[in-house]
């Protein structure tokens, strides 16, 4: 699986700055969430520019083991980031990537996913089971859905 997406994303974020796990995934629609960037983020090429200690698990806690929990401290520190007990100062240092795409090309076109066909596949899976529902359908025909069992006079 290629991370690509995910490593451009995180080349954007400026110095002094950082991302959750979490902020990540959300803005590239990452199936599976924080999780599968974290993921991504452990699979990290060395060599590439990539500034992996700028994304940090949520509330801005360091998340990575030793030894590299201290470089990755060390290396937000010299970019200015300030550090307390593990944790980082969202409210100062977070950074929000840009999701709106302003080129009408881009606007009419649905947004594609960096892992490609999976998630597609689970949403328009998603939307058949809605539209095949009974309840669904029925509400659909404007057909009141059908109750088990006798009517009961103290039902409200």
């Amino acid at each position: 699986m290629s991370w690509d997406a995910v490593y451009k994303l995180v080349k954007q974020i400026p110095r002094g700055r950082v991302l959750t796990y979490g902020a990540l995934a959300k803005a590239l629609r990452l199936p599976g969430g924080a999780r599968t960037a974290g993921r991504a983020m452990g699979a990290t090429p060395k060599g590439q520019g990539i500034p992996w200690h700028r994304v940090l698990g949520a509330n801005g806690k360091i998340l990575i083991r030793e030894p590299y929990s201290s470089l990755q401290r060390k290396l937000l520190e010299s970019e200015g980031v300030e550090i307390v007990e593990r944790r980082v100062k969202m409210k100062q240092h977070m950074w929000t990537p840009r999701t709106s795409r302003t080129s009408k090309r881009q606007k009419s076109q649905t947004p594609k996913n960096p892992l490609g066909a999976f998630s597609l596949c689970t949403a328009e899976r998603q939307a058949k089971v809605r539209k095949e529902s009974p309840l669904t359908r029925a509400a659909e025909m404007q057909i009141p859905p059908h109750r088990s069992g006798p009517a009961r006079s103290d039902s409200f």
